[in-house]
């Protein structure tokens, strides 16, 4: 039997580690790897068109599967493409591990041609990064990074010379026993005393949720129905706790809407439940707050806290719900469900005006047919920008449907490669991807990959020819758009010539069909839809100290549009207030 070498060797841990293809572009650095790969039948090697592409792809097969993925740059300019993705997957808590290979490691620290030195390039986006420099390290060095992007829920970066990749690995080579999955964190009982005790002194408790929720939707639930209070969550929290949610207030945030901000200011506890929630101007300063977070590091640097819980959102209601007293007044909670709904009843009427005459059509109506025609199980994910407001008011939630973004890191151009790392996971599944021109168009090259793997991925395009958002922020700052303007081909036609399947939509009676048929289409699909850029107005109860530090016009100057379906869930919810 042949020795095998170190990059053999590499390759056999990822799969052991229950990876299951690593995304990049292959380069000579890089080989060693690709070549093990080639030859071992559990791993795949996805050949994308952009670095960048692989790390986001990464970082989404890790967030729909909750298992360790895995990315790969050759050395100098390949891996340094990674770190966008990179920096996304970490901020997400997605555990990835990328190899960055390095040049030969005889040369390391002479100025050899494509030298960088990626382990200490990388060391902001990760929980770890390290180089090998000897074939004897790999083994646990490669475990140790595996347990960190695991234990840690984040990045670990394996810098790797090509030469010693190629190296034979050693005789006695380690069986490392590896860790692949998280304990939960269980809070002491002195924090579940003292938080059980801060409940049952407020009349008036709200609940702000984030995507700390995953998994504890049920205990959520139990628990306000245990003390009658209002459900507020940020963007991250959405696909978590909106569904099924008779509190259910709205979000917070600057695409917030309903009544989440007056239920986080009127009450006099807010209890802050797996958010990392980063707008601190839009949390109160004048009630008692809560947090309760697995990542101690997280606990009270947004707000100051009058108690911070260490543990999971579920294993703390599991331990809180039977220790405190069930509240009888549900006033505050009956209140806040009506100004949530009054909130919806106003604003939803822009998107189904005369929709079939405005022309170029309402980006908030795509959004909303969208919505009503995607599979409940789909996994939708959605390009930094105002995609961001349509996927954040008009995609409903339901515990099936995934909504994937860069939505802690804002960056453009993800939905796209994001798609391709959810797909991948099940070619079966319903895989959207809401992207606009301006982002599309960043990452273009990576469609290419949708058609050569054949993955069935649907990007409903949001094209209005402009970036949005920047010119949204330069209004806000009193300045004229400029540089915001993009001349776009005929992105159906480039589609088709690519090999795929593509239609454009300019007409809104031409919509649904266009996406019945895009749907209904087994390979990859492109539906280009020519959308009105000037859909905007000012909400209420925002103010300019409120959106220092993302798009200032997110949340200044917003959408003209409603909140889609959530309105029903409102009105439902409006019902079963008891009357007097």
């Amino acid at each position: 039997m042949a020795k095998q070498n170190v990059a053999e060797q590499f390759v056999d841990i990822l799969v052991r580690a229950g990876v299951r293809r690593l995304y990049g572009v292959v380069g000579d650095s890089l080989n060693p790897v690709v070549d093990a790969i080639r030859r071992t039948p559990d791993i795949d090697w996805i050949q994308v068109r952009h670095e960048e592409t692989a790390a986001f792809a990464a970082g989404a097969e890790a967030q729909i599967t909750g298992r360790l993925a895995a990315c790969a740059g050759s050395c100098g300019p390949g891996n340094l493409h990674l770190i966008n993705g990179l920096y996304d997957a970490h901020r997400s808590m997605a555990p990835v591990l990328a190899l960055a290979s390095h040049i030969p490691s005889s040369e390391i620290g002479l100025g050899y041609f494509q030298e960088t030195h990626p382990d200490r390039l990388f060391s902001e986006c990760s929980h770890y990064s390290e180089l090998i420099s000897n074939p004897r390290q790999m083994p646990r060095l490669l475990q140790t990074a595996i347990q960190h992007a695991i234990g840690q829920s984040g990045v670990s970066v394996v810098s790797l010379p090509g030469d010693i990749a190629s190296e034979p690995a050693p005789d006695k080579a380690w069986e490392t026993a590896l860790v692949t999955s998280r304990p939960t964190v269980r809070p002491s009982d002195a924090e579940i005393t003292a938080l059980a005790r801060m409940v049952d002194e407020a009349e008036r408790v709200t609940l702000f949720c984030g995507s700390g929720t995953a998994g504890a939707h049920a205990e959520v639930m139990q628990f306000a129905e245990r003390v009658k209070a209002p459900v507020g969550h940020a963007l991250r929290g959405k696909e978590w706790i909106q569904y099924d949610n008779p509190f259910d207030v709205g979000m917070s945030g600057l695409l917030g809407y309903g009544a989440a901000y007056e239920a986080t200011h009127e009450c006099d506890l807010l209890i802050m439940l797996g958010t990392d929630f980063p707008y601190n101007a839009f949390l109160p300063d004048d009630v008692r707050i809560v947090q309760v977070d697995v990542r101690p590091e997280r606990l009270g640097r947004r707000s100051k806290l009058d108690l911070a819980v260490w543990g999971d959102v579920r294993e703390t209601l599991n331990c809180l719900i039977p220790r405190v007293r069930a509240k009888a007044d549900r006033r505050f909670l009956d209140r806040m469900l009506k100004k949530h709904a009054d909130a919806l009843e106003g604003v939803v009427k822009a998107y189904t005006r005369k929709v079939e005459k405005h022309v170029p059509i309402h980006p908030e109506y795509v959004a909303s047919v969208l919505d009503e025609l995607a599979d409940d199980d789909a996994v939708f994910t959605v390009d930094t920008g105002m995609c961001n407001v349509w996927a954040a008011r008009y995609v409903s939630p339901n515990g099936r449907r995934r909504i994937i973004g860069s939505f802690s890191h804002g960056s453009m151009a993800n939905a796209l490669p994001q798609a391709i790392g959810a797909q991948f996971t099940d070619r079966g599944r319903q895989v959207i991807s809401m992207s606009g021109d301006g982002g599309f168009s960043m990452l273009m090259g990576d469609f290419l990959t949708l058609v050569q793997y054949d993955l069935p991925v649907k990007i409903v395009l949001f094209n209005n020819s402009a970036l949005s958002m920047v010119e949204l922020e330069m209004l806000v700052a009193g300045l004229p758009s400029y540089g915001t303007t993009n001349h776009n081909p005929d992105f159906a036609a480039v589609a088709r010539a690519a090999g795929a399947y593509g239609i454009r939509v300019e007409k809104p009676k031409h919509l649904a069909g266009a996406l019945k048929d895009a749907f209904k289409h087994k390979g990859p699909a492109l539906v280009d839809i020519v959308t009105d850029p000037n859909a905007l107005s000012i909400p209420p109860k925002i103010s300019r100290e409120m959106v220092s530090g993302f798009a200032l016009s997110a949340s200044k100057i917003v959408l003209d549009g409603g909140v889609g379906r959530m309105l029903q869930m409102a009105r439902s919810n409006l019902r079963n207030v008891p009357r007097p």
